[in-house]
């Protein structure tokens, strides 16, 4: 199945209100010159910006974006994603949410990073990317059933649980796919300070990632589902996420009018 046809369903059968992001990280710089080769139509940012920011374009308007370090206009996903060493307005910045500037130092410093060596980045709806590369991580923005029913089928296709999300300091949309690049492994994190202002995610979105190697065992087993019932989970039968009432409530039943 393409991916293309993997979204469709996924937006339909989660009822997502974004498009899943597929999210490509350039380290080979022959891989990274065919993507540039494409005849397909790809963004830059107009002006430097947040990470978080040039997946609007992805989940919302359908674009395929492509960002290198002069177009992070942040100083927080430039250090998580090895643009930048570690420096003293680094720690600063994260000195609201700690203590002290100590111990603001040594939670940054436990941060995901990636490895020397990233070129740029592109990201793109899932839809998008047939034939135009392969995904590292695919990064959902959905509510929290949602992020729920993306969890259990992660769990139930590779034989994993209990899953344990990494959850960092003002990084969730950068630090959150580093992790997940690193450790091959679903994340799960709410929006951070710097994402629910940057990043729009003024609805309350939580960050669901999945592994680029894993997003087709996940669909698959969504696929089961839905073949042997429906895409909910917590009221097969219907259609997710279910009728939002009381598990087994006698009152709220509807019959076919006469």
């Amino acid at each position: 199945m393409s991916y293309k046809e993997m979204q469709d369903v996924l937006m339909k059968e989660l009822r997502l209100y974004h498009y899943p992001v597929a999210v490509k990280f350039f380290f080979d710089p022959a891989e990274l010159d065919a993507f540039q080769k494409t005849s397909r139509e790809i963004h830059a940012p107009a002006r430097p910006m947040t990470f978080c920011q040039w997946e609007i374009g992805a989940r919302m308007k359908g674009r395929i974006v492509f960002g290198r370090k002069k177009d992070l206009g942040c100083g927080n996903a430039r250090y998580c994603f090895g643009w930048k060493d570690l420096d003293p307005g680094e720690i600063k910045s994260h000195a609201k949410y700690t203590r002290d500037l100590d111990q603001a130092e040594r939670f940054v410093k436990t941060k995901a990073r990636m490895p020397e060596g990233l070129i740029a980045i592109a990201v793109s709806p899932l839809g998008a990317i047939d034939g135009l590369y392969e995904p590292d991580t695919v990064h959902f923005y959905c509510d929290n059933m949602q992020a729920y029913h993306l969890a259990v089928d992660y769990m139930a296709a590779t034989d994993t649980h209990p899953l344990r999300p990494v959850i960092t300091m003002n990084s969730s949309a950068c630090g959150g796919n580093v992790s997940t690049f690193l450790t091959r492994e679903f994340n799960l994190l709410p929006a951070c300070s710097g994402s629910y202002n940057a990043g729009k995610t003024e609805r309350g979105e939580t960050n669901v990632i999945i592994p680029g190697k894993k997003i087709r065992a996940v669909f698959d087993r969504l696929r089961e589902r839905i073949n042997a019932s429906s895409s909910s989970i917590t009221r097969p039968g219907d259609g997710f996420p279910g009728a939002d009432v009381c598990k087994n409530c006698p009152l709220i039943v509807f019959e076919k009018a006469d």
